[in-house]
């Protein structure tokens, strides 16, 4: 049923064909542009034909994606992308639908549509532009910011905790929870195409900085002097390896992660934790690398690449073979008999 994997034989196209007349309005040095140049080189690649793709987003920053995508989509309402992206996708399921959203948008108004999404598993995916601040109505703290945050709506700083994507992602049943950057181009790039490929909901968090209200938010795993240190890439099948030159890994004491140096005799990367995109309760462990100075805990660096993923039905295909059983058993509805029918309430 599903045609929106590689098609060799699809009209070619290239990034360029994918640049509307739309003049693009963010601020100038604002990660989104970043993520706009991926997306518009990888999908040329993906096989599939312009016509069979929508880009659908909810409201902020990162929802004017679509008028900038030489695609179908729309920008539709606050929050409720995901629920418009899902009856676009039960209605045709041929299409290849992504979902474009902000931190405010996705965790804040839409976080009910979101997670049933996640638990539903339709075959989409889900694009988070996470920049911890809401930067369309001029930086208010959003639901990802983080403690003591000082905001123009918390000037005394934030009292609200911050929802954490990926664990709120597992909790929900995701299927494909992912991270990347917009300051690393290659891995962002490598993480669409993961995210395209996977059949059910994909889920790629993007740490995406917004320079004018909360810029250098992810300095720390972006910047070439602390990077390596700070960040942790994950890869199907390795050990979780990371530090300058390497040095550095991480081991499982049970379920508690500790770090191991490398360099000391007798510690060996065949001892590390290997990662296991399969395994759940890593994936949950993994999870928790998000609190950088949890008291009582190794400072953990933050983990990106996919972390989760697993082989599930997706709606559509259920749904459709619902109906197609529905059908064979009693034949075809009767919408006016259903309508007519005998279940009434009576007012005395």
């Amino acid at each position: 049923m599903e045609t929106t994997t590689q098609n060799p034989e699809s009209p070619k196209f290239t990034s360029k064909d994918l640049v509307t007349d739309q003049e693009v309005r963010w601020c100038p040095g604002c990660g989104d542009y970043s993520i706009l140049k991926q997306v518009q080189t990888v999908v040329p690649e993906l096989g599939i034909p312009r016509e069979n793709i929508v880009f659908i987003s909810g409201i902020g920053c990162s929802s004017r994606f679509p008028y900038y995508m030489e695609t179908y989509g729309m920008h539709s309402i606050h929050g409720r992308a995901t629920a418009v992206a899902s009856g676009l996708k039960a209605s045709r399921p041929d299409l290849s639908v992504w979902i474009v959203t902000g931190d405010g948008d996705s965790m804040s108004i839409g976080g009910n549509h979101f997670i049933h999404l996640l638990r539903r598993n339709f075959n989409v995916n889900i694009l988070l532009f996470n920049n911890e601040i809401y930067g369309l109505t001029k930086g208010q703290y959003s639901p990802t910011s983080e403690e003591g945050k000082v905001t123009k709506s918390t000037p005394m700083g934030s009292i609200d905790h911050p929802f954490n994507p990926f664990a709120l992602a597992m909790g929900a049943e995701g299927s494909f929870i992912a991270r990347s950057m917009d300051r690393d181009p290659v891995h962002l790039k490598e993480m669409l195409r993961r995210t395209n490929s996977h059949q059910g909901t994909s889920f790629l968090e993007i740490y995406q900085n917004c320079n004018v209200f909360n810029d250098g938010a992810f300095e720390i795993f972006t910047e070439k002097s602390s990077k390596k240190e700070e960040a942790i890439f994950v890869e199907n099948g390795m050990p979780l390896i990371y530090g300058q030159d390497g040095t550095k890994g991480i081991k499982l004491d049970g379920f508690h992660p500790k770090i191991v140096d490398l360099t000391v005799e007798g510690n060996s990367a065949n001892d590390l934790w290997i990662h296991d995109e399969s395994d759940r309760v890593k994936a949950g462990i993994l999870s928790r690398f998000f609190d950088r100075h949890e008291k009582g805990v190794d400072h953990l660096p933050r983990p990106f690449g996919v972390f989760y993923k697993e082989d599930r039905k997706c709606y559509e295909e259920a749904m459709n073979d619902q109906v197609v059983e529905a059908i064979a058993k009693k034949g075809a509805g009767n919408l006016d008999k259903l309508l007519q029918g005998r279940e009434i309430w009576e007012i005395h």
